[in-house]
């Protein structure tokens, strides 16, 4: 299998911020730590700082995760992924949901609350197209759950 090369700039926005790390040689992700102790209330979502910015190249983007650690505790993040595209400079923030036990999660500062990782993204053109054009597949229109019915 041939490997990317891959070169990334983070910048930290606040002296007290921490450089992404790899929990091992050959982990996927990169841990973000959080900049600042943060309450997650349940059933709410908060943005939890990690005081980086990060040029990602063109044609790449960066996931943010959820930590499997945190997920089993029960702190989620709402929308599943997030994406960080090529283009954005700002602060790298995570979003995160606490659906665990009590009535808030307190993550503390320095703590890793995700990681990142980074994915090529194809140049892609839309063709509008008919109806008919698209073909058929034995699925055809089944939509949600449709291929996992007993």
């Amino acid at each position: 299998m041939t490997r990317t090369n891959l070169t990334v700039e983070f910048a930290k926005l606040d002296e007290d911020a921490r450089m992404p790390t790899q929990g091992s040689a050959h982990a996927a992700g990169w841990d973000l730590y959080a900049l600042e102790e943060t309450t997650v209330v349940r059933h709410k979502s908060s943005l939890i700082r990690t005081g980086l910015a990060t040029a990602i190249p063109e044609g790449w983007e960066g996931q943010i995760r959820c930590r499997s650690s945190l997920g089993k505790k029960g702190m989620i993040m709402p929308n599943g992924l997030g994406t960080i595209d090529s283009d954005y400079r700002g602060e790298l923030m995570v979003l995160a949901t606490w659906i665990g036990e009590g009535d808030s999660f307190v993550v503390a500062k320095g703590e890793r609350v995700a990681q990142m990782l980074f994915a090529p993204v194809p140049k892609v053109t839309l063709v509008e197209t008919t109806v008919d054009a698209l073909g058929t597949t034995s699925r055809g229109e089944g939509g949600f759950g449709s291929t996992g019915q007993f």
